[in-house]
C-alpha cells in the first residue's frame, strides 16, 4: 500500500500495534516479521492471512492443543549444513532433532478431519514434508544428551575401551603412590589434582625433591608443589594419546554426520520458517482475542461498511480500565464515497477517522479487527492522511501552506483506490476563503471518485455535503445538557458545533454572549440553532426507537410463548380425539369378536340339531333383529344426551356431529361433498355423509 506522509504509520498508531504483535511472539522469526509487517493489496495474500489467524484463533477458543513448540534461533547452525567441510556439534545437533521431532508432531496433528476443518493452516506445511530419517541418523550417533555414542564406530568404541582400562590403571597406582606419600607425611591436604590434562599429587614444598616425578608448578602460596610422579607418567602419557585420540574420532563422526545430513539443510531451513510462521500466526490470534478481533467480509474493491468498529489501542485501553467504548458504523461506496464530520470539539470526530484508517490498517496487513463479522471491508492501495498541525519550520511554512502542500499532494495522486483522512479541511486561514478552497478540494477528490472522511466546523462545507452527489454529512452526538460528547457518530446530518451551548453552560457572562451573536450573521446562527435543535430531537428518536425494538423483542417473545401453548393444546386435543378413535374400534372389535363366535356357534349347530328350522330362526333373529343391540360408549351417550339429531341439510355454521367418534362441532365451511368443521381449536376436514345435524338440548330447570 502507497502511504502519504510517511508519518502516517505513526499517525494512525500502526507502529504501537506492532509492538503488540511482537509481544506475542516467540520466535526471532515471528518478531521480525511483527517489525517488519507490510501492508498488501492482493486479495488472495490478504485472505489467506485473515483466514489462518482466524483458524488459529478458533483453536484457541476452543482450548485445543496446537504443537508448535519450538522457537530457538538456530538459522546459523543450518547454514553450516551448506558448506562443505562444516561440522555441528552434538549440543548443535540437540536442537535440529527437537526442531524435525516439533515437525513431525505438526504433520500428524493435521490428520484428514483437521486438514479440511483448518485448510488455511495446512497450506503452511503444503509445500514440505517431514522427513523421519533425520532423527533416525541423529539418534544412530547422539545420545539424549548429544553425546557422540560409543558404538558410532568400530575405532570409537576401541578407543574408550583401551581409556577406560588405562584410566582404571592410572587411578589404581595414583591410590597406591598417595597412600605411600601420606604414610611418610608428604602429601599435602587436597591429596591430588590437574595440570595441563595430566593427573599428579599435591606435596608440601618442603618434601618435593624427595619425591620423584615430573614438578608441574607450586600453588600461589608456595606451600604446596604440583608433582606428577614417575610410577605414573607412562599411564598418563598413554591416557592423554587416547583422550586425543577420542576428540579426533569424534570430530570426524560429526563432521561425517554434518555431511551425511547437509541435503537436507534447505528442508531444515522450511523446518525453521514453518514454526516461525505459525508463530507468527499464534501472535495474530492471541492479539485477536486481547481486542476481540473478528473475520469480516473481504471485497476486491473500495468499500467501507463497518458495524460497530472499535479503534483497537482504546479499546484495549478502556478495557484494561473498565470504560466503555463507543463504536462507530458506517458505509462508503460508489454513491457515497466522502463523509463530512462535523461536531463540537472533543467529540470524538479524530478518534471515528483514526478508527476507520487503523482498522483498514490492520485488515490489509492481515490482521483480525475489532468489527461485527457482519462487516464488509474493500481494499485500498493508497491511504492518505492529514492529521493535526504540520508547520514546517525547515522550509518556512505556515500551518496553512503546508495544509495545501498536503492538499496538492491529495487531489494530484487521488483515484478510485484512495482512502483519505482530513482532519480540519481548510483551517489555518479566514473562515470565507478557507472554506471555499475547502470546498474546491472535496468537489476534486470526489471528482477523483476517491473515499475518505473530512472533519471540519466549516458551515459551507456541511451545506455543500447535503446537496453534492458523493458527499454526505455526518456528525457525532453531543449532550447539550449535560455538557458533554457522547462519542457517537450519526450519518446523515450535520452536527454543530455548540458554540454558544458551551459557552452558556460554562457561565460565560451573557452580554458577551448576546454581543457575540451579534456579530453572527443572523441566518448562520438560525442554521446552527436549527442543527442543535435537530440533533437533540435525533436523540429523542433514537431512544424511542430502542424502545419501540424492546417492545417488538418483547412482543416476539410473548408471541412465541402464546404459539407453544397453541400448539401443546392442538397436541392434547389430537391425542384426546384418537383415544376416542381407538375406544370406537375397540368397541367394534369386541362386537366383532362376539358375533364372530355367535356364527361359530350357530354352524356347529347347523351340523348337530336334527331340526334345522329352529336353527334358522336363531340365525335371523342374531342378523336381522329389528332392535338390534346397539353397542354404544360412555361418550355416545353424553352427546346423546346433550344434543338432539335434527331432519335438515346441512350449511355453514350448523352444529354436527361426527358419526365415527360422536364429537360435536360447527361447521365452518364447505367444500363440495365435504365441509370443514371446527372442534374446539381444531379444524377438521369431514366427508358430509359423515355428518348428523344437532342442536343443544336445553337443561330443565327443576323447580323447587
Amino acid at each position: 500500500m502507497r502511504l502519504y506522509p510517511e508519518s502516517a504509520l505513526s499517525q494512525l498508531e500502526f507502529d504501537k500495534v506492532k509492538a503488540l504483535l511482537r509481544e506475542h511472539a516467540k520466535t526471532e522469526y515471528a518478531k521480525s516479521k511483527a517489525e517488519q509487517l507490510r501492508i498488501h493489496t492482493k486479495k488472495e495474500y490478504i485472505e489467506l492471512e485473515l483466514q489462518q489467524s482466524n483458524e488459529y484463533k478458533l483453536i484457541l477458543q476452543l482450548g485445543q492443543y496446537f504443537p508448535n513448540d519450538f522457537n530457538l534461533n538456530i538459522s546459523r547452525d543450518i547454514k553450516l549444513l551448506s558448506i562443505p567441510g562444516a561440522m555441528l556439534t552434538g549440543e548443535q545437533w540437540m536442537p535440529v532433532r527437537k526442531l524435525t521431532e516439533n515437525m513431525g508432531s505438526i504433520f500428524r496433528w493435521f490428520d484428514a478431519e483437521r486438514r479440511t476443518s483448518f485448510p488455511a493452516l495446512t497450506q503452511v506445511i503444503a509445500g514440505t514434508y517431514y522427513e523421519k530419517a533425520i532423527i533416525e541418523m541423529i539418534d544412530e550417533i547422539l545420545d539424549e544428551n548429544g553425546n557422540v555414542k560409543d558404538n558410532a564406530s568400530e575405532d570409537l568404541q576401541r578407543i574408550r575401551m583401551n581409556l577406560f582400562r588405562k584410566r582404571n590403571e592410572l587411578r589404581r597406582m595414583f591410590e597406591k603412590v598417595i597412600a605411600k606419600l601420606a604414610k611418610a607425611g608428604y602429601s599435602a591436604d587436597i591429596d591430588e589434582s590437574f595440570s595441563n590434562g595430566r593427573r599428579v599429587v599435591a606435596v608440601f614444598s618442603e618434601h618435593k625433591r624427595q619425591v620423584k616425578g615430573i614438578l608441574h608448578g607450586e600453588s600461589d602460596s608456595r606451600k604446596t608443589a604440583f608433582i606428577e610422579p614417575e610410577e605414573t607418567i607412562e599411564l598418563n602419557n598413554a591416557v592423554f594419546a587416547l583422550e586425543h585420540d577420542e576428540i579426533r574420532e569424534v570430530q570426524k563422526i560429526l563432521r561425517g554426520l554434518t555431511a551425511k545430513l547437509s541435503v537436507y539443510g534447505p528442508l531444515l531451513q522450511q523446518y525453521l520458517e514453518t514454526t516461525g510462521e505459525y508463530d507468527f500466526i499464534n501472535a495474530k490470534a492471541k492479539l485477536a482475542l486481547d481486542m476481540n478481533g473478528q473475520l469480516p467480509e473481504l471485497a476486491d474493491k473500495a468499500h467501507v461498511h463497518l458495524i460497530d468498529a472499535y479503534h483497537p489501542l482504546l479499546f484495549l485501553y478502556n478495557k484494561a480500565s473498565g470504560k466503555k467504548t463507543i463504536p462507530v458504523t458506517l458505509t462508503l461506496d460508489d454513491k457515497n464515497r466522502i463523509l463530512v464530520i462535523s461536531g463540537p470539539n472533543a467529540g470524538g470526530k479524530t478518534v471515528t477517522m483514526k478508527t476507520i484508517g487503523l482498522n483498514q490498517m490492520m485488515l490489509q496487513a492481515g490482521l483480525l479487527v475489532p468489527v461485527h463479522p457482519d462487516s464488509q471491508m474493500g481494499i485500498f492501495k493508497q491511504l492518505f492522511i492529514h492529521i493535526g498541525d504540520t508547520q514546517n519550520l525547515e522550509f518556512e511554512l505556515s500551518t496553512y501552506s503546508s495544509h495545501l502542500l498536503h492538499m496538492k499532494y491529495f487531489i494530484e495522486s487521488a483515484n478510485g483506490k484512495t482512502l483519505f483522512f482530513i482532519d480540519e479541511l481548510g483551517s489555518g486561514s479566514d473562515p470565507n476563503l478557507g472554506g471555499a478552497f475547502a470546498e474546491v478540494i472535496m468537489e476534486e477528490l470526489s471528482r477523483r471518485h476517491s473515499f475518505g472522511i473530512v472533519t471540519t466546523h466549516y458551515l459551507n462545507l456541511k451545506v455543500m455535503a447535503n446537496h453534492t452527489q458523493g458527499i454526505i454529512n455526518g456528525a457525532m452526538q453531543f449532550d447539550e445538557v449535560n455538557l458533554l460528547p457522547m462519542y457517537k457518530l450519526v450519518v446523515g446530518k450535520p452536527g454543530s458545533s455548540y458554540t454558544f451551548a458551551i459557552a452558556e453552560r460554562i457561565g460565560l457572562p451573557q452580554h458577551l454572549i448576546k454581543k457575540a451573536r451579534k456579530l453572527v450573521d443572523d441566518d448562520h446562527f438560525k442554521l446552527d440553532r436549527l442543527l442543535n435543535s435537530t440533533e437533540q430531537d435525533l436523540q429523542q428518536l433514537d431512544k424511542e426507537k430502542k424502545e419501540l425494538a424492546r417492545l417488538v423483542k418483547e412482543n416476539e417473545k410473548l408471541k412465541k410463548e402464546m404459539q407453544t401453548v397453541l400448539d401443546r393444546e392442538r397436541h392434547r386435543q389430537q391425542v384426546e380425539l384418537l383415544k376416542h378413535q381407538n375406544k370406537v374400534a375397540e368397541d367394534r372389535l369386541v362386537y366383532l369378536k362376539d358375533m364372530e363366535r355367535k356364527l361359530k356357534q350357530i354352524v356347529l349347530d347347523w351340523k348337530k340339531a336334527e331340526n334345522k328350522n329352529e336353527v334358522v330362526k336363531n340365525l335371523q333373529n342374531l342378523l336381522f333383529k329389528q332392535k338390534e343391540t346397539i353397542v354404544v360408549n360412555k361418550l355416545a351417550k353424553k352427546v346423546d344426551q346433550k344434543y338432539k339429531e335434527l331432519n335438515k341439510h346441512i350449511e355453514v355454521g350448523s352444529l354436527v356431529k361426527l358419526k365415527k367418534n360422536y364429537q360435536v362441532g360447527e361447521v365452518k365451511e364447505i367444500r363440495g361433498k365435504r365441509a370443514i368443521v371446527q372442534v374446539g381449536v381444531l379444524p377438521m376436514n369431514v366427508d358430509l355423509a359423515d355428518l348428523i345435524p344437532v342442536e343443544k338440548v336445553e337443561e330443565k330447570v327443576t323447580e323447587k
